[in-house]
């Protein structure tokens, strides 16, 4: 364990009840390989809501106080002395995970998103430098080793990268696993800090995007974003049966409980659906829908190192990047209850500059 550490300003809960407020803590000196950065934004993940809340304590219960944030862009400004990939003065990016165990055949292949012993998360995970638990992006610092450290592109607005980090990502990778691209035609379920990614992703890459909602009032923007066909699902059952059997891929968005099957039923033959949101109650299936057509039903989380790079340039190749509020510190549980109610389009930011 390392002993060295500097104290740095951050804001988060110090119980599952209580609101987000400013605190101090203390961030590892930089070590040989360490690259410490002033984080300028960091954006809001839902997740960051349901683990300050201690939603998740069945399989990652939260560990007070908390501090969340994997969303992270800053300037570096100080370098350990074996770093070669980055100097002061650098944008620089970091997402979910700060370390992994590296020697697993996941870390070794680069999807250190499913190391064999989980990767070591941006907040909330046992800290092996300082002890007690990592601390996220909501903070003016941020010390993390280079091999987990993303080169923000020229082009990229830093405040609108930030979300890339993970709603960037989180929809890129199955996007590229299953190979969309031209010819293939592509259904997104729900339009919000992942839906408005996917559908930005999937049009980039050149495939024919369909968005369900149940918000009549998001067709305009979804067409914006690059969607071609917009089918709002509540009590419409008719547009639906008119799709059956007729997309190649489906990306589920949608973290709130909501009837699988509807949408299986939509994929053709062979074809494949992903679900990147986490309900909190098990879905029932009707299996038929998969075994009379050869469906699969998958899942997917973020990326590793190495494709978040890759989606990083990409996004600054194409011109995308997430749209976003920006907000000040102050205004954190304010984003919080209007996250609740999805009233933000589509992502929230933090302008660490603004934290006492």
């Amino acid at each position: 364990m390392e002993k060295g550490s500097y104290a740095t300003r951050a804001c988060g809960a110090a119980s599952a009840t209580s609101p987000l407020a400013p605190m101090t803590i203390r961030r590892r000196e930089p070590g040989t390989q360490d690259v410490q950065i002033d984080v300028l934004f960091c954006g809001v993940c839902h997740s960051d809501l349901h683990q300050v809340r201690n939603e998740w304590q069945s399989a990652m219960p939260t560990v007070y106080p908390c501090v969340p944030g994997h969303e992270i862009v800053g300037r570096v400004a100080k370098t350990g002395a074996s770093v070669t990939t980055f100097k002061a003065g650098d944008l620089a990016a970091v997402g979910c995970m700060v370390d992994s165990c590296r020697v697993c055949d996941e870390c070794r292949a680069g999807t250190e998103q499913y190391c064999k012993t989980l990767p070591t998360f941006t907040y909330n995970f046992e800290d092996n430098h300082l002890g007690g638990v990592t601390y996220g992006g909501y903070s003016k610092s941020i010390v993390v080793d280079e091999n987990y450290v993303l080169r923000v592109p020229k082009g990229l607005d830093p405040a609108a990268a930030a979300p890339l980090l993970c709603a960037g990502i989180t929809t890129y990778s199955p996007l590229r696993h299953w190979n969309v691209g031209k010819g293939t035609k592509v259904g997104i379920v729900g339009l919000g800090g992942l839906g408005h990614m996917a559908v930005k992703l999937a049009a980039a890459f050149g495939a024919e995007v369909t968005l369900f909602t149940t918000s009549p009032g998001k067709s305009a923007d979804a067409k914006r974003l690059g969607a071609q066909d917009v089918v709002v699902t509540r009590d419409n059952d008719a547009e639906l049966l008119k799709r059956a059997a007729t997309y190649d891929f489906i990306l589920d968005t949608v973290s709130a409980k909501h009837d699988l099957n509807m949408f299986l039923e939509l994929l053709k033959k062979d074809g494949t659906m992903t679900l990147l949101g986490a309900p909190m109650e098990p879905a029932a299936l009707g299996v038929f829908s998969l075994l009379f057509k050869r469906r699969r039903l998958a899942g997917s989380a973020i990326g590793g190192i190495r494709e978040t790079q890759e989606m990083l340039d990409f996004c600054a190749a194409k011109g995308i990047a997430s749209d976003i509020e920006t907000i000040r510190a102050q205004q954190i549980n304010d984003a919080y209850e209007r996250l609740l109610k999805g009233d933000v389009k589509y992502r929230f930011v933090i302008d660490m500059a603004t934290l006492d």
